[in-house]
């Protein structure tokens, strides 16, 4: 199911479709049926609503050297750690401890939205998501994405739009 929303109700109410009709940021919402046996979130969402997984993007936690950071990535590539870690000012990172990360976003693993976190983090989007009209990204549970402008996204989240993924 795919509904729309540009400041009305959209899919499944969640902190990151509260924050987005709040802030008046335009969205689409997706939503598919996530399957328990799955551990590759992104590449599920991928598949369940054909895109391509350069155009689905993942929402990793990472500690950069005692600060929790984002780094929104697509679900084709991985986070460079080296990479986000000078994006943030920091010398290294290395991925968060998912309960941690789920603490302090209020999300679930698998479910992590960008967007809405119960705290508000510093957020690197890979500057690969500048190349697409609109991006996805975890809306806040599993079975749920967001569609978004990547500006809009950067909008949302304060980001900075920085090369951070690699092959």
């Amino acid at each position: 199911m795919t509904r729309k929303a540009a400041g009305g109700a959209g899919g499944p109410g969640t902190p990151a479709t509260v924050a987005l009709l709040a802030a008046g940021v335009p969205f689409t919402a997706h939503t598919y049926e996530h399957h328990d046996t799955a551990t590759n979130f992104g590449e599920e969402a991928a598949a369940e609503l054909g895109l391509s997984e350069e155009r689905v993007f993942k929402t990793l936690v990472a500690d950069a050297q005692g600060t929790l950071v984002v780094a929104v990535v697509p679900v084709s590539r991985r986070l460079d750690l080296k990479a986000l870690a000078a994006a943030v000012g920091a010398r290294k990172a290395s991925l968060a401890d998912p309960a941690v990360a789920e603490r302090r976003t209020g999300y679930v693993v698998g479910g992590i939205s960008p967007v809405g976190q119960r705290t508000a983090l510093a957020t690197v989007v890979d500057a690969s998501a500048a190349s697409f009209e609109t991006v996805f990204v975890s809306g806040g549970r599993r079975g749920f994405d967001i569609e978004i402008a990547p500006a809009d996204l950067v909008r949302a989240t304060g980001a900075q739009l920085l090369p951070v993924a690699r092959d």
